[in-house]
């Protein structure tokens, strides 16, 4: 083992997630509570508790926190949260205060990127570009060995790339962007809609749910998929050609070495993956004349914001 050990949380709309780490990525001890979303003096209460329950029992010199919002350049604030009822908030300095350690927030995505990055799939590489595609998409990069934060600290919002011009409503208040075509969420509406109205083709996934088109979820289309249904196994195609698509338009401005795919939906494996890198191949600029990008799962699973967290937190 080598460095500090440190704390890292991943702070989500329904749970808060936190682990010790040491220095070379393993988790020592790890606890759960659930997320107060909507009250963020009970957030940072509920954080400190899960610190302090954990320090207790672990010589912790700091702590990292994966916050799913823009965060300043400072590290401490998080200037905007979509689903958290975070506008402004002093995050870092609230918990430092509470905890008396010291504490640096980050992005949730690039907590994960920078986890998959030092201990994970991007290990062998200085670039990589890590997308994640849960119920959104979000994404992270490292260019050079160093996570790319921009100018204000909010760089790498991929999912708000706009992809279809006055397309579908996105919850950031713009139309059109790569997560409401590319998401989980995309996946279980359009899996949703398909099968209302093609009931025969999608008869065995409507049985899975109960004969209740509404009752289809993520989950459910990947384990149907996992089983040959083949409607299922085109719901994961069409969502991977949206991945494809978006991601040959991030490599041709960012260039990595390495593409991470991690979020809940990456669970599917190579029934999504494999669309994803036949359409990248496909829609890549200058593709046959370049070096092209490696296509990897992600290989810390949900572990991956909290040991991001917890190294960029380390002394």
């Amino acid at each position: 083992m080598t460095g500090a050990v440190t704390c890292g949380i991943d702070i989500g709309g329904t749970k808060i997630a936190g682990a010790v780490v040491d220095g070379s990525g393993a988790i020592l001890e790890e606890a759960r509570v659930v997320s107060p979303a909507t009250d963020p003096e009970a957030i940072e209460i509920a954080v400190a508790a899960l610190v302090a329950e954990l320090a207790a029992r672990h010589p912790v010199a700091a702590v990292g926190v994966g916050a799913a919002g823009y965060v300043d350049a400072g590290r401490s604030t998080v200037l905007f949260a979509p689903n958290i009822a975070w506008r402004d908030e002093p995050l870092g300095s609230e918990l430092a205060r509470l905890t008396g350690l010291p504490v640096v927030v980050e992005n949730d995505a690039n907590a994960a990127a920078w986890g998959e990055f030092q201990y994970g799939a991007g290990r062998d590489v200085d670039d990589q570009l890590m997308v994640t595609v849960g119920t959104g998409v979000g994404g992270g990069v490292i260019a050079g060995g160093r996570l790319l934060r921009g100018g204000y600290g909010v760089a790498a919002e991929i999912g708000h790339l706009c992809v279809v011009p006055d397309g579908l409503q996105c919850g950031c208040g713009n139309r059109g962007c790569f997560e409401q075509y590319a998401s989980g969420s995309a996946l279980v509406r359009a899996t949703r809609e398909a099968a209302t109205g093609s009931s025969l083709l999608a008869r065995d996934l409507l049985d899975r749910a109960g004969g209740d088109s509404a009752a289809i979820t993520g989950p459910l289309i990947t384990e149907a998929a996992q089983d040959g249904d083949r409607f299922a196994i085109e719901q994961l195609r069409s969502l991977g050609q949206w991945l494809g698509h978006g991601i040959a338009s991030l490599v041709a401005v960012l260039d990595p070495a390495v593409i991470v795919i991690g979020g809940g939906v990456s669970e599917a494996g190579d029934l999504l993956l494999d669309p994803i890198r036949e359409t990248f191949t496909l829609a890549l600029t200058g593709r046959g004349y370049r070096p092209q990008a490696e296509i990897r799962r992600a290989l810390l699973g949900n572990h991956a914001g909290v040991i991001g967290a917890a190294d960029l937190a380390r002394p």
